[in-house]
């Protein structure tokens, strides 16, 4: 059969770093109130020409150089994002634009903190079904311009950057040993929508809004959730979370992770921590953590990774491959 296979990858970081110390001096928090509820000490910041479509060309432009390949090689860019450079057109058609792309087709997928999860999902689809041979997948954000800089409960918590993946189609021999996205589960509830949401938009406010989040209703869903699609990946295949190499979580708090972590048995050394050096980067987090794992030789070709995340909606979802 035919599988989704990761060919290269890259990120991308604005120039600014942003310490905790450094919010001390605009607002009132601590870097020690941060650290020890969050995991963070430093993000990432956007300068005004810095945007998620050229975050996410750079982030794309570092995958292709890992992969060995250029723009002309690949079929479909998807990108996942909740920070687009504009209404429409799509981030995704800028970033064709920027690679210089005037071939296939190119959308955005918006699920929030979960859209890299979605958008891997849908790209095996494409693949899998042979509307398409080779990927882009990207996660963008500049969720700084988004934040409330006077809510010190929120403007701590996220950071600007880009992460990118090609997947690639290659034939499997349909078992669990095949490189590539071995199964998938998403999921997706409305009803949760006041506890993580912007409180703007084109057809309400007329305009961009800020980001509001209940923090402690949006922490005790969480770990629910998210061990909930893990294991229903897991139970698709028939692997459990002895046999996994690697865990690879949205990067939204600490506490989360080494919760999901513990409920599953997975030891925190087989877990893939990028919160403190990115803050919540939204759908940028995984490929970003990815390219960081992969780049220091921990995520090796042949391990078993889990992907999963959380976001806003509430939107969950996790994705399970062999490296």
């Amino acid at each position: 059969m035919i599988r989704s296979v990761v060919r290269g990858f890259g990120a991308a970081l604005p120039k600014r770093v942003v310490t905790n110390s450094e919010l001390e001096k605009t607002v009132d928090t601590t870097d020690e109130w941060i650290v020890q509820r969050t995991g963070i000490t430093q993000r990432y910041i956007a300068a005004p020409e810095e945007t998620s479509a050229s975050l996410g060309a750079d982030a794309a432009r570092a995958a292709l150089e890992n992969a060995g390949l250029t723009p002309a090689d690949i079929d479909v860019i998807i990108v996942a994002t909740s920070t687009p450079d504009n209404t429409f057109p799509a981030t995704a058609v800028n970033i064709q634009y920027r690679l210089g792309m005037t071939h296939g087709f190119a959308f955005d997928m918006q699920a929030v903190c979960t859209g890299f999860v979605y958008a891997v999902t849908t790209a095996d689809s494409f693949i899998r079904s042979g509307q398409a041979r080779r990927v882009l997948v990207i996660g963008t954000e500049t969720f700084s311009r988004i934040l409330d800089w006077t809510d010190r409960t929120t403007c701590v918590l996220f950071g600007d950057g880009a992460g990118a993946i090609v997947l690639e189609a290659e034939e499997g021999a349909g078992t669990v040993a095949d490189r590539g996205v071995l199964a998938a589960s998403l999921r997706s509830d409305g009803s949760h929508k006041e506890k993580l949401y912007v409180d703007g938009g084109p057809s309400t406010t007329g305009t961009v809004g800020h980001l509001r989040m209940e923090g402690r209703e949006v922490f005790k869903h969480a770990v629910g959730m998210i061990t909930d699609v893990i294991i229903d990946a897991f139970d698709k295949t028939g692997l459990t979370p002895d046999d996994l190499d690697w865990l690879v979580p949205h990067q939204a708090n600490r506490r989360i992770i080494e919760g999901s972590a513990k409920k599953l048995a997975i030891p925190l050394e087989k877990v893939v921590i990028t919160v403190d050096l990115h803050g919540n980067t939204s759908a940028a987090s995984i490929p970003l953590a990815l390219a960081v794992a992969a780049s220091d030789g921990r995520i090796k070709k042949g391990d078993l990774v889990m992907l999963e995340a959380m976001g806003g909606g509430f939107t969950w979802g996790s994705v399970l491959l062999r490296w």
